[in-house]
């Protein structure tokens, strides 16, 4: 795939993956992305995951055309982008390796070298010249390894962005950009936003026409709808407007009690309502549906003086990503002393902006009048928001 006359793209696709970083799942496989800039010298941008050593090498040799690299140039020392590195140096001995100190420490901790002998050590501002392509390092701490670094081509205005724009899925797969990039986003950076903005920041400055990430498509067009996106999340604001529900349920009941709520929003004009049992849903899709709406509501049983183990796995997976600028509405259900409001109430308390719905909804074992009333009411109360 040619990127620009001089940018050839040399990755690989991966359908044989099932989690990605052993627990996303990834319907539509992965993609590894390496990249070629050919000029009067030659970088490589990255490796790709270890099971693909061969057909990955193969793609250098096709794009290289007999001639040989002087630069493999390290952005991010995740192995699936990394693992690759000393079959790069074994197969091309005269070729230095370009990365950060930090990368060359992980280097020898992943593989057992750091090549001091071929090795470039690059930091914030610091160019390496290709010929007519000047490459300027960035550092992107924690975007999200600690050693990330990113690189801007000044002649084809490329930024090759490492983990940043990613997104699940193969490249030969066609699919929609956003959902699969904000669950990849979300589940992966989301904790890190203050790192993300800070790269936005440097980004701006710079004239930015094609984005190379290390993982889903090649971006070049309507590039401010991407680093838009990217602006919201990284910030915690609200994408869309609407209401998630997370729940769990035992026997059925609090089930009732959320298609109940669903069904008052709904009638209520709520522009959007999203349900998810965390039980069987897949745990990363409904976190990122509570970073995407502007409000959510969580309804669980009591369980075990504590709350039901998903909800608390989901909880746990909010404050983890610094969850927060949310309405949060809360439904407890227990049968001789519910506590799951004020447990998840606990659970949150470190999250910041958050702002809990006057109403709350208590239910003894099943619905009755008066949580039946009380749903209506936090129907009422989420749609005036």
């Amino acid at each position: 795939m040619e990127i620009t006359n001089d940018i050839q793209y040399v990755g690989v696709n991966d359908h044989d993956l099932d989690l990605f970083e052993g627990q996303y799942v990834v319907e539509n496989g992965m993609a590894y992305n390496s990249y070629v800039i050919l000029d009067d010298k030659i970088a490589v941008m990255d490796t790709v995951d270890a099971n693909f050593s061969e057909e990955w090498l193969k793609n250098i040799e096709d794009a290289l055309n007999s001639r040989q690299p002087d630069y493999l140039i390290v952005q991010n020392m995740e192995p699936d982008h990394s693992a690759n590195i000393t079959a790069f140096m074994n197969a091309y001995p005269n070729a230095s390796v370009v990365a950060s100190a930090k990368a060359f420490t992980m280097i020898k901790q992943f593989y057992g070298s750091d090549f001091a002998d071929r090795q470039i050590i690059v930091k914030e501002g610091d160019s390496l010249s290709l010929g007519k392509h000047e490459l300027t390092f960035i550092a992107a701490p924690m975007v999200h390894w600690p050693e990330v670094i990113v690189t801007y081509d000044a002649y084809d205005k490329v930024l090759f962005s490492a983990d940043g724009f990613g997104k699940f899925g193969a490249l030969d797969v066609e699919e929609d950009w956003a959902c699969e990039a904000r669950r990849y986003y979300i589940g992966i950076v989301g904790k890190f936003g203050v790192q993300v903005q800070n790269l936005l920041k440097k980004a701006a400055n710079l004239d930015i026409q094609v984005i190379c990430p290390l993982h889903g498509p090649i971006l070049k067009e309507n590039l401010g709808y991407y680093l838009n996106l990217y602006q919201i999340w990284s910030s915690y604001e609200v994408e869309t407007e609407g209401v998630m529900i997370a729940y769990t349920s035992v026997y059925g009941n609090t089930k009732k009690a959320v298609e109940l709520l669903a069904d008052e929003l709904q009638k209520a004009g709520c522009p959007k309502v999203v349900v998810n049992d965390l039980a069987r849903c897949d745990m990363a899709e409904a976190v990122e549906d509570a970073f995407r709406y502007g409000n959510m509501v969580l309804a669980t049983t009591t369980y075990n003086g504590d709350v039901f183990p998903f909800m608390r796995e989901f909880i746990h997976d909010l404050t983890e990503r610094n969850y927060q600028k949310r309405t949060i509405g809360l439904i407890e259900n227990g049968s001789w002393a519910p506590t799951a409001i004020k447990t998840m109430q606990k659970m949150l308390e470190g999250c910041k902006e958050l702002t809990f719905t006057d109403t709350t909804v208590k239910i003894m074992s099943a619905l009755d009048e008066e949580s039946t009333a009380a749903i209506s009411a936090l129907a009422r109360e989420l749609c005036s928001k």
